[in-house]
């Protein structure tokens, strides 16, 4: 059992170290009592076996519609988190056939041969970012922000490319997706963020439909014909702009999650540089135990639902807590507290079921080859704030640092 209804788990970036609030949740049980900023009461699944169930069940759906508070209209349309919720009709908020249909055409064109040609690329990426890093250190002592110059770049570079963006869009998307994630933005802020993110995925679409090219964007729009209808260009739009977010904000946080605890840790470091194991295991423990995903919102029970002997009630929400799976005992070993790339984990951080993320490869592809090559260019680099305290992003969603501060050496 978890906490009781009157005692739920504060989940509040601003209060703890994602590393804690994670160990709190797992510690509390496997179904848990939380409360959202705002106020918001849900129930967190922290434990990896009662997390898979929920996430195969179809009694647990992603419609807003079931959710009793939001129909009872006790969540304001100005929620800082509401945009993680109210997705319009996509491929994280449907489910069934519904789901199947919009994720058909995603599946026959963003296939594992589209990311693999793309590792070139991603290489080339890779070295010139790399380089610009270095010049930038240069002008200021050596040290640099590697969030900036970096782990934020590549990926939106290349999901860029992938969709056929204009390059100068990326640091306006940058400030954009900074205040999606800020569970502490003002309410004028999160509607303006909203339309933001929306106007950029539409005028998109709309570039893509008037010069079509060989990018992704372009290749979604041909599997809706010649005149496709308003509501399927706005089910598209709703599609792209969660591949765009999930495509680049996993990476980013993967990145630098992943550098952070190797630099934490030079005998880990060290098990790379001597061949034992390869930026591979590191990407997999770091997924598992620093998951750049901390909560995925939402589920909603459609009926009363027993988890792991816990009563969920029909319209009430449930969190996927990935940083509470990620130190399952019982998954991962007693010490599963601490980072250790030799322990080639099963995790589920990209997800179970029908709503694993399509990204996933992605996401391995340039996170793999950031490490290899980053630390391949800079093998002396290590943590420029030594005691290793990184302000942390202010989200209870997204598992991330607003900075990266490195010396190259």
């Amino acid at each position: 059992m978890g906490l009781t209804e009157d005692r739920p788990v504060l989940l509040d970036p601003t209060i703890r170290t994602s590393a804690e609030e994670s160990e709190l949740l797992y510690a509390a049980g496997p179904v848990v009592r939380v409360e959202l900023p705002g106020g918001v009461p849900a129930w967190a699944v922290t434990h990896d076996a009662p997390a898979r169930e929920v996430m195969r069940d179809s009694r647990f759906v992603k419609d807003i519609n079931r959710w009793a508070a939001w129909k009872r209209g006790e969540i304001p349309a100005d929620w800082p988190l509401i945009g993680l919720v109210d997705l319009g009709t996509s491929l994280v908020s449907t489910d069934g056939p519904e789901h199947r249909r919009l994720r058909r055409p995603v599946a026959r064109e963003f296939t594992p041969q589209r990311v693999e040609a793309l590792r070139g690329r991603v290489e080339e990426i890779t070295r010139e970012l790399l380089d610009r890093t270095e010049r930038a250190a240069e002008g200021s002592g050596g040290v640099v922000d590697l969030k900036d110059t970096f782990a934020f770049p590549l990926p939106i570079t290349v999901v860029g490319e992938l969709f056929g963006m204009p390059t100068d869009w990326h640091r306006p998307l940058r400030e954009l997706y900074d205040s999606f994630f800020d569970d502490k933005a003002a309410p004028e802020t999160v509607l303006a963020t909203l339309q933001g993110l929306y106007g950029y995925i539409a005028r998109l679409v709309r570039l893509k439909r008037d010069e079509p090219g060989a990018d992704l964007t372009s290749a979604l729009l041909s599997e809706l014909g010649d005149e496709p209808s308003e509501e399927a260009v706005e089910e598209l739009i709703a599609t792209i702009q969660v591949m765009i977010t999930a495509g680049h904000e996993t990476s980013v946080h993967l990145i630098v999650n992943a550098v952070r605890s190797l630099l934490g840790d030079p005998a880990q470091l060290e098990l790379v540089h001597t061949g034992r194991f390869s930026w591979e295991d590191v990407v997999e423990e770091s997924l598992r135990l620093d998951s750049p995903t901390l909560n995925f919102l939402f589920r909603f029970a459609t009926e009363d639902i027993d988890i792991a002997g816990t009563l969920i009630r029909e319209g009430e929400g449930v969190v996927i807590s990935y940083g509470g799976m990620g130190r399952d005992r019982g998954q991962h070993g007693a010490d599963a507290d601490r980072f250790d790339i030799s322990r080639r984990p099963r995790h589920t951080s990209f997800g179970h079921g029908p709503h694993s993320c399509p990204g996933s490869a992605l996401a391995r592809l340039e996170t793999t080859i950031a490490l290899r090559e980053l630390f391949a260019r800079f093998p002396g680099l290590r943590l420029a704030d030594l005691d290793g305290s990184l302000e942390r992003s202010p989200s209870v969603v997204i598992n991330g640092h607003r900075t990266l501060p490195v010396r190259l050496g």
